[in-house]
């Protein structure tokens, strides 16, 4: 009994829904054991990464900032993404355990897209900060304000949650009377629409509308505002001032290219020539699992903010641990002297 017919379940003679998919992914790579250890290392140190970065950011008060307030909302979704991600995908591999519960299914791909595309408008809103703080330097503080970034940053959360849960609920409208093996490390929206058997036309144009929302509209926005920023600082006399305008930049620049380029790059390859199914899932399992690793790592060694915090919160905590070690001597030695002078 294959995949298909160990999956499926009939409710009726019009509709059929499955009870499980089958996931596909990684099947015959030779030594595929020690790309899943390496998957999960990533998840370790990113969870490590984003844990330490949103600590820093909570604790120290001078990182209470608009522009700390966008670094926090990407760790904190490069974690629950890496978390939504990996270790399902660890345990549905690693351990064998590729059928997956339809349900449980439409909730793994709701998670995994809705995190991905908060991180994608999350840079957009990074740009915006950066954008104003070269195009207009003196009106900054009262333009990028707290409120008006966590205006930004609900609205992108809620807009984002109302679309991916739209476009993961069509899948519910579809009947699965063909194969059930996903092609796909994950339940990914492609490969679990194009298996069903009734009319996927609407699903196909709100997955086209959501590729252009969460990777398009973001990619232009950005390209705009480096575009202005470059404009503005060609109108700048001095030299030294453009480059620490630019550096200003090169953290949000190398996390934009770390997150946008594989995707792009996946579906650019993906239309202009044929790829491999292994080649092509193992080069979206890194897409979906490096930036949020790199992401902490970058803004931890490329701004001095935050290195700077990072070292006086381990001097504070290494004080506290010094005088507190000290307190609970000190009975000791007082008692000690106490009596030596008896």
């Amino acid at each position: 009994m294959g995949p298909e017919e160990k999956a499926a379940t009939i409710f009726n003679a019009t509709f059929i829904r499955p009870a499980e998919f089958y996931l596909s992914g990684f099947s015959n790579i030779p030594h595929v054991e020690y790309f899943y250890v390496f998957l999960c290392f990533v998840y370790i140190m990113t969870v490590f990464g984003n844990g330490l970065l949103l600590t820093v950011i909570y604790l120290v008060k001078t990182l209470h900032t608009p522009k700390y307030m966008i670094v926090f909302n990407l760790a904190l979704t490069d974690l629950c993404g890496s978390t939504a991600l990996i270790p399902k995908l660890l345990d549905s591999f690693l351990f064998d355990r590729r059928y997956i519960v339809y349900e449980a299914c439409l909730s793994y791909m709701f998670f995994v897209l809705f995190f991905g595309s908060v991180q994608s408008w999350t840079l957009v809103v990074m740009a915006y900060d950066r954008f104003i703080a070269i195009c207009f330097p003196l009106r900054y503080h009262s333009i990028v304000t707290i409120p008006a970034i966590a205006v930004m940053l609900l609205f992108a959360w809620v807009f984002l949650l109302s679309l991916v849960s739209f476009t993961v609920g069509l899948i519910d409208r579809l009947s699965f009377c063909r194969s059930l093996v996903v092609n796909s490390f994950f339940c990914d929206h492609g490969p679990v629409y194009r298996l069903a058997c009734n009319d996927t036309s609407l699903n196909y144009l709100t997955s086209y509308f959501a590729f252009i929302i969460i990777v398009c509209i973001p990619l232009v926005l950005i390209a705009l505002t480096y575009v202005c920023i470059s404009i503005a600082l060609s109108r700048v006399a001095s030299g030294e001032e453009r480059v620490k305008a630019l550096k200003t930049c090169t953290t949000h620049l190398i996390l934009v290219a770390i997150f946008f380029l594989p995707i792009v790059g996946t579906n650019i390859a993906g239309l202009s020539s044929y790829i491999h199914p292994n080649a092509r899932i193992t080069n979206s399992t890194l897409t979906h699992t490096l930036p949020a690793l790199l992401n902490p790592i970058i803004y931890s060694f490329k701004t001095k903010e935050v290195l700077n915090s990072i070292k006086k919160l381990y001097k504070s905590n290494k004080n506290k641990s010094i005088s507190n070690n000290s307190n609970l001597r000190w009975p000791w030695h007082f008692r000690k002297r106490k009596r030596w002078h008896e």
